[in-house]
């Protein structure tokens, strides 16, 4: 069952959102050859504490720290550590949860480490305009399928593989609620409606689809070890344009 956000959610949510954000502003400075992904992530476990939320992410289901640090060929829910280390030309995308008030704020962002590639410059545009092309398709009325196939389109016009075992889901006072949102066309034909929040998250590979996990559980990576992208931004349907809540207020 989706659940439409009441005025209040809505407001704790916008503000977590905003502590997520304020995370990014700093992974944007922060990320740089020779950094750890550790040190990344002590930094995201500092904006959040500082602003008085809980890192989301931090023992959902056993996980070991507040973001995810997924490197090149890496997808999704890399593990931080302090034996990572960026060098010049990798892309790393940081997912970042925080839950102020008891509501959730979830955004993905990848990142340039240093001069990348022409190829790692395109993959990662594209899926942030696959991104884009998703969450204005987030209106009352228009169904899932609407979202999903926005993100497809952009992703086949460019042939870029599709991340599919993983994709968007409900946002609320639980980092994961209903729906689960695909990066392709399903023939999911549930309605969008006012006060829906849902995080929608492209994930694009240089290569195919295919996807292997690692022995920790949760590292996902490309299986033909190509370069992934992720971008996500947690969104609000409302009676006029959709509201990205995973950016800074005033």
């Amino acid at each position: 069952m989706i659940n439409r956000k009441s005025k209040d959610e809505i407001k704790r949510m916008r503000h977590a959102g905003h502590i997520v954000a304020l995370v990014h502003q700093e992974m944007k400075k922060a990320v740089v050859p020779g950094i750890s992904t550790k040190e990344l992530d002590d930094i995201a476990m500092r904006v959040i504490k500082e602003n008085k939320a809980v890192p989301t992410f931090l023992g959902y289901n056993g996980f070991p720290a507040s973001i995810c640090t997924s490197i090149n060929e890496k997808i999704v829910h890399g593990i931080p550590s302090k034996d990572e280390i960026l060098k010049e030309g990798d892309i790393i995308a940081i997912d970042v949860g925080a839950t102020y008030g008891g509501m959730v704020g979830d955004s993905a962002w990848s990142y340039a480490v240093g001069e990348i590639s022409p190829e790692k410059q395109r993959l990662m545009r594209v899926t942030e305009e696959a991104l884009y092309a998703g969450i204005s398709k987030m209106r009352a009325g228009n169904v899932l399928d609407d979202i999903s196939g926005a993100i497809e389109d952009v992703a086949n016009r460019e042939k870029l593989g599709i991340v599919r075992n993983y994709g968007g889901h409900g946002v609320g006072h639980q980092m994961h609620e209903d729906p689960f949102l695909f990066n392709y066309r399903v023939g999911n034909h549930t309605k969008i409606k006012t006060g829906y929040v849902i995080a929608i998250e492209p994930m694009l590979n240089l290569g195919g689809d295919d996807v292997v996990v690692l022995d920790d559980q949760w590292s996902v990576l490309t299986k033909d070890g190509q370069p992934s992208a992720h971008f996500e931004h947690t969104v609000l349907c409302t009676d006029d344009e959709p509201i990205l809540m995973t950016t800074l207020m005033d």
